[in-house]
């Protein structure tokens, strides 16, 4: 039975792979900043500003990662955004924790395929 993070590096993987070139920058910049945010400005605040530019401005590579990082850890991304900001502390910091897990390893591929 495959552990948490071999499925997310499987789901990864693919996912990374099958990404557009007219997306692969901004995507590969998203994974390496979105880390970044979660742990500065916590997974709900995080998620809700990557969802309102990438609606604003309209960037595909922004809803992209979100609908990836959804689907990697067995979600959607409406039900990602909407557990993140109504969940319970234990439950909100599994789901960091998920989620940080996750874009560890978009980001890794990120930087080994999308060159």
């Amino acid at each position: 039975m495959p552990t948490r993070n071999q499925k997310y590096a499987s789901s990864a993987y693919e996912n990374v792979k099958n990404v557009k070139d007219s997306e692969k920058s901004k995507y590969k910049t998203m994974t390496d900043k979105l880390p970044v945010l979660i742990h500065s400005a916590g997974l709900a605040q995080a998620l809700s500003f990557v969802d309102a530019k990438a609606n604003s401005s309209n960037e595909q590579a922004w809803k992209l990662l979100l609908t990836h990082l959804a689907t990697t850890i067995g979600t959607d991304k409406n039900q990602l955004l909407e557990r993140s900001r109504m969940a319970e502390l234990a439950e909100y910091m599994k789901l960091t924790r998920d989620v940080l897990a996750a874009l560890s390893w978009y980001k890794r591929f990120a930087q080994a395929l999308l060159n």
